[in-house]
């Protein structure tokens, strides 16, 4: 009976929610599976080759700001509210707009590469790897775009997933045979993406049948330049702390606190699962002026993301043992900071789809910029008084900084707009954000009481137990909402 009213009450709900539950669902089982093939990863290759992948995947996340213009981000989904009724051939004239900037940038690098390899330290066979799937991928993103704004959420779980189960073992494959350990994991991974990108790519070609139009390329170019500042600064506020380490402290330390990131960062699919189905929405709400519908629905999921980030903390140090060996055992204390910085990743997030909304993209590149700038500067002053942990409380700083100049900027812009009702519950996400910095305070004392942390855990396991069908209500309705 329980099976049925269950199936009942989902056959029931909307799209948008169904879309935002398979998103979430299929973010934490591709989470999942990496999750458990990290153990693997971090026995296998030597801690300075395992620092090395993890640089290389920082590089790869600024660098394609620059080489792809991040079009496969905020413009692809102004342009499915713009070109409602074109949006193959405004897909397709995007991937001939991120062809031609990757290919100059290539031309670029080829004409001065000693310059580039000395930049990056990475080597030449890396930097190739990086530019092809740098090529390709963003075609696999504005694909994984467009069906996520159209809710199309059964293509979306079944690519994610077949990528998400081929590319680990493949990578186990190429790590145990190949002698260069860190060029087969760097390729493994990018061969993946590569050989699914130019699927995707030939696809919305051939549908599309645009690779140059000067009106999509004039919106796409007006709307993400201003842009490359925050995108860059997102990335130097998720990827800074790695490269910072390596070069300060030492790859081995940036192996450790990837993985300390990594855990903490679980939270991060749970967010992109959300936010994906939840813009579609916040869009339509905001061009239909039903604004009472995005405070009723955000501040549930703020609630959900804060105990969802708490418990990550809760159980850090039990899920380091597990995924790595003792060598990154000292991660645990950066799991707190990182965790909350989750969080009001979440809720600046939340801001920013409002100013993407109202194109307002050049306030948010000068919020964001002035954060990326901080954590840098954070970084470089307190790294070598108190190690590599610091970058976490430096990250966490910045990141609550976001949230609220963002959350100032998207005030100003309901005020702007003439829009009289409060898009969002500000006050109460002050309070729930001072409880879950109380928290990650106390949650760092408690991993020097390992006693009374794992009674909390029982604690916490047994009232959820005894009071399940009070969660399952609680979290039906906000479900509903």
């Amino acid at each position: 009976m329980n099976l049925k009213k269950i199936v009942k009450k989902y056959n029931g709900m909307g799209i948008a929610v169904k879309a935002g539950i398979w998103f979430t669902i299929c973010n934490f089982l591709q989470k999942a599976i990496s999750m458990i093939t990290m153990p693997i990863f971090t026995r296998l290759l030597p801690t300075e080759d395992y620092g090395l992948f993890t640089i290389y995947q920082s590089w790869y996340s600024i660098v394609s700001i620059f080489v792809t213009l991040n079009l496969a981000g905020a413009v692809v989904n102004n342009g499915m509210i713009k070109y409602k009724n074109k949006r193959a051939e405004f897909i397709s004239s995007l991937q001939g707009l991120s062809t031609t900037v990757t290919v100059s940038f290539f031309i670029v690098y080829f004409l001065n590469r000693s310059f580039w390899e000395k930049m990056f330290e990475l080597p030449t066979s890396l930097m190739l790897v990086m530019f092809v799937q740098l090529l390709f991928e963003p075609a696999y993103l504005f694909w994984m775009q467009r069906n996520r704004f159209e809710f199309k959420y059964h293509n979306v779980v079944s690519v994610t997933l077949i990528l998400a189960i081929v590319s680990p073992i493949l990578g186990i494959i190429a790590v145990v045979t190949a002698k260069d350990k860190v060029f087969a994991r760097v390729f493994s991974y990018a061969i993946v993406q590569i050989c699914v990108g130019l699927i995707f790519y030939i696809l919305q070609a051939y549908k599309g049948k645009k690779f140059f139009d000067k009106g999509y390329w004039k919106f796409a170019l007006a709307f993400n330049l201003p842009l490359i500042p925050h995108y860059l600064s997102q990335n130097v506020l998720g990827q800074a702390d790695r490269i910072m380490i390596g070069n300060m402290v030492g790859n081995s330390k940036a192996a450790i606190y990837s993985v300390a990131y990594t855990v903490a960062s679980i939270m991060t699919l749970m967010i992109n699962a959300i936010n994906s189905s939840f813009i579609p929405s916040l869009y339509q709400n905001l061009d239909k002026k039903k604004y009472d519908k995005i405070e009723k629905g955000s501040f549930p999921l703020c609630i959900i993301i804060a105990i969802a980030v708490c418990g990550v903390m809760l159980i850090g140090p039990e899920v380091i043992r597990i995924l790595a060996s003792k060598e990154y055992a000292e991660a645990i204390y950066c799991i707190p900071p990182v965790a909350a910085s989750i969080f009001f990743t979440y809720l600046y997030t939340l801001f920013i789809n409002v100013e993407f909304y109202f194109e307002k993209t050049t306030y948010s590149m000068i919020v964001s910029v002035l954060g990326a700038i901080l954590n840098v500067f954070l970084n470089y002053i307190l790294i070598p008084k108190f190690g590599y942990i610091a970058a976490g409380y430096t990250t966490l700083v910045c990141y609550i900084l976001f949230a609220v100049g963002h959350g100032c900027l998207c005030v100003s812009l309901k005020k702007m707009a003439n829009i009289a009702q409060p898009l969002f519950s500000i006050h109460k996400i002050i309070v729930l954000s001072i409880v879950l910095l109380t928290y990650t305070v106390v949650i760092n004392i408690l991993y020097s009481y390992p006693t009374i942390r794992i009674l909390t855990i029982i604690i916490a396991i047994v009232g959820a137990i005894f009071n399940y069908k009070k969660i399952m209500e609680i979290t039906m309705k906000i479900i509903k909402k």
